[in-house]
């Protein structure tokens, strides 16, 4: 391990160093630092940034450790935090000039676990307005003039960029997953319901889930076996045993997954470079791979997402739309004005299709260890929108963990997002089927 380039360390990677007493924190964090202050002007990732904060938390750590006192798994790792993630020792502005100065009294859950956990909260990336569709600042890091996708552009950015090994995102509709795939990083979105959720901006309590962006499978592994956990002010949270991410990751399956190719409706309007990058990783599964079709009244799935969707974000948006609408982008306006005009009985009929939806594709998961499929419609388009969240949608509805790899690149090199669902509670397993598919895929391009 190359220790001359802290920066480039994955977190797993870091830790290890720190524990060993190879790498202090303090050297990890002024590395990362550095690196923002070099890409920063082009990537525009951080919406709030504060050096001298980021290296006393450093310093602190490091003198923790020498202490002598238990340090935790993620113990000097700098993580970057979507900016609808309440820290109490920086501002947390949802990306509205309605929130602007915003300082949170508590820590939300995901923080405070980070801590917990020894993390060194580096600062918040940016995050669309409201964690909607109007884009923020941030750019592609693989090309200014393109998207870094939304709405957690900031996080899939800077981890992209090398300016951190960690960041935690939100996914409503597809936004761990989608700028993960146009940024070329591995995000995880978990079971709706693992992450607790308290201390986030509440779009959609029936979809809303946290993610992690990383630049491994096992730095993912990592950050979850502390972000998972029981929350009584996340009534969709239950108490469960600890799930070992990190040692199912590095088992080798017992058998050869098996993976069902679904392309769904919306496959037309994929570009001809990913159903070429498709076709070919689909020659390299063989018989490891099949097509699965949907039957057609799946297509209705999208409604419903979006009854939900909407519904309850001008639910949970009601203040900003009573107080400030005239500050809110046109696009939200219009989403949340439909939100208000849904029915009552579209919305829980919408809501009933769930559990349906999941009991739906038991049979599926009996079958095959897991569903491939893009994560969205080519590689990252112009800055002017965040890209089309629909390839995820079907499966943030379903609440169903969800990964992308970075596996497949398109016209000029772009990344070209593979994504990989689960069965729910099936988290770690989909894990360790995405390492089966990387190695797979990195042996065939070693050769």
């Amino acid at each position: 391990m190359d220790l001359s380039r802290p920066e480039l360390l994955g977190a797993a990677q870091a830790a290890g160093a720190i524990a060993r007493g190879e790498l202090s924190a303090e050297q990890l964090v002024e590395a990362c630092l550095a690196r923002i202050r070099e890409a920063e002007p082009s990537v525009q990732a951080w919406q709030f940034l504060d050096e001298g904060h980021a290296l006393a938390q450093a310093r602190a750590r490091d003198e923790h450790r020498a202490a002598g006192r238990p340090c935790g798994p993620l113990h000097g790792v700098p993580v970057g935090i979507k900016d609808i993630i309440d820290t109490t020792d920086m501002p947390t502005e949802d990306g509205t000039p309605l929130h602007a100065g915003r300082t949170p009294v508590a820590d939300a859950g995901v923080v405070a676990a980070l801590r917990a956990a020894g993390a060194v909260i580096l600062g918040k990336t940016v995050t669309t307005e409201l964690a909607t569709y109007s884009p923020g600042k941030t750019r592609n890091p693989h090309d200014p003039e393109r998207t870094p996708g939304g709405s957690s552009s900031g996080s899939a950015a800077a981890v992209a960029a090398g300016m951190v090994p960690l960041a935690l995102g939100t996914q409503t509709n597809g936004s761990v997953i989608r700028p993960a795939a146009f940024c070329g990083v591995y995000g995880f979105k978990p079971t709706q319901g693992w992450v607790p959720r308290d201390g986030i901006l509440k779009l959609s309590p029936a979809l809303d889930t946290v993610g992690v962006f990383a630049r491994s499978l096992e730095d993912v592994a990592l950050a979850m076996e502390s972000l998972v956990g029981h929350d009584e002010r996340d009534p969709a949270t239950r108490p469960r045993a600890r799930v070992p991410f990190t040692a199912t990751l590095a088992q080798e399956p017992p058998m050869t997954p098996r993976l069902a190719l679904v392309r769904t409706h919306l496959w037309d309007e994929a570009s001809p470079g990913l159903h070429e990058a498709f076709a070919e990783l689909q020659d390299l599964l063989g018989p490891a791979c099949e097509v699965h079709e949907l039957p057609a009244s799946m297509r209705a799935a999208w409604d419903w997402h979006r009854t939900i969707m909407e519904s309850e974000m001008a639910a949970h948006l009601d203040v900003e739309w009573q107080r400030g609408r005239e500050q809110l982008s046109a696009p939200l306006q219009a989403q949340l004005g439909r939100g208000r005009a849904h029915s009552a009985l579209d919305y829980q009929q919408a809501l009933a299709r769930i559990p349906q939806l999941n009991e739906g594709f038991g049979e599926l998961f009996d079958r095959y260890d897991a569903i491939l499929t893009p994560s969205a419609p080519g590689t990252a388009g112009p800055l002017a929108a965040t890209g089309d969240p629909s390839f995820c949608t079907l499966w943030s509805l379903a609440g169903m963990p969800a990964c992308n790899l970075p596996l497949l690149a398109g016209a000029e090199g772009l990344p070209i997002g593979v994504q990989l669902v689960g069965a729910r509670d099936s988290d770690a397993r989909l894990l360790r089927t995405a390492r089966w598919l990387a190695r797979l895929v990195e042996d065939h391009a070693a050769t």
